[in-house]
């Protein structure tokens, strides 16, 4: 099932654009579409933040008080690795979008054909992160973890810790390998970035490339070690020109 909500505050559009994606689900009942429509960013966040999140987010760019940037902004924030459409008027706010790692931005009024395109894409790359994962062996077991739930892994003692995107972490039993070839199925993705000896970023979850660390969504800090810095912010800004979907203007 891919849990869809869409957001705009004019009822019109709400409505215009809610039954284009309602013919789409009906179109693809293998998706599973369930779809959820708010007219305010702040009734989102709330729904949000109630249910954990949405897998695939339709906003508008421009809305009175929290605008369709500004709730990006947040979902990441709030650790929400759901995937998100702009739709706008205008294509001034492009470059805005990736403030909050827009997977595309489409001017309205939405055509059937291109938006129809751009949410297979979509599902397209829910169903890769959800296919990726990684077997960890821990002092309970075996553990599988998806890639898209790591934000970040740490060596913690002689153990690798795995820091997860609703605020857990998975620690693994005792290693005998090197950190990085401890995790080299993480660096096997472009998604993931060692920057030091003892960290691996999830480039999705990384909100700012700061002096000596890589801000994570949430707050957190992961060192980054010295020399990195240019490395890190080509890799990150890398990931989501060429990892989204891009622009549709």
């Amino acid at each position: 099932m891919i849990k869809l909500a869409l957001c705009d505050d004019e009822a019109e559009q709400r409505e215009a654009i809610g039954g284009l994606l309602r013919e789409y689900a009906e179109a693809r009942p293998a998706l599973a579409l369930k779809l959820s429509v708010f007219s305010s960013g702040q009734e989102l966040l709330a729904a949000a933040e109630r249910c954990g999140g949405f897998d695939l987010y339709v906003l508008d760019v421009v809305m009175p008080g929290l605008s369709g940037i500004d709730v990006g902004v947040r979902l990441r924030e709030l650790y929400s690795g759901g995937v998100i459409i702009y739709l706008t008027i205008s294509p001034e706010y492009a470059v805005d979008s990736y403030a909050a790692r827009a997977f595309y931005y489409l001017m309205k009024p939405a055509e059937p054909d291109r938006l129809f395109r751009v949410l297979d894409q979509a599902a397209a790359a829910l169903e890769k992160r959800r296919a990726a994962c990684i077997a960890v062996r821990t002092k309970d077991g075996l553990e599988r973890l998806r890639l898209d739930e790591i934000v970040y892994a740490e060596l913690a003692g002689r153990a690798v810790r795995y820091h997860l995107a609703d605020g857990t972490y998975l620690e693994s039993v005792t290693v005998r390998s090197p950190f990085q070839e401890e995790t080299g199925p993480l660096l096997a993705d472009r998604r993931f970035f060692l920057c030091g000896a003892s960290f691996v970023v999830n480039l999705f979850y990384v909100a700012a490339v700061e002096k000596g660390a890589l801000r994570m969504d949430g707050g957190a800090r992961v060192p980054l070690a010295r020399g990195l810095a240019a490395q890190a912010k080509r890799r990150w800004s890398d990931y989501w020109l060429e990892g989204t979907g891009g622009e549709a203007l």
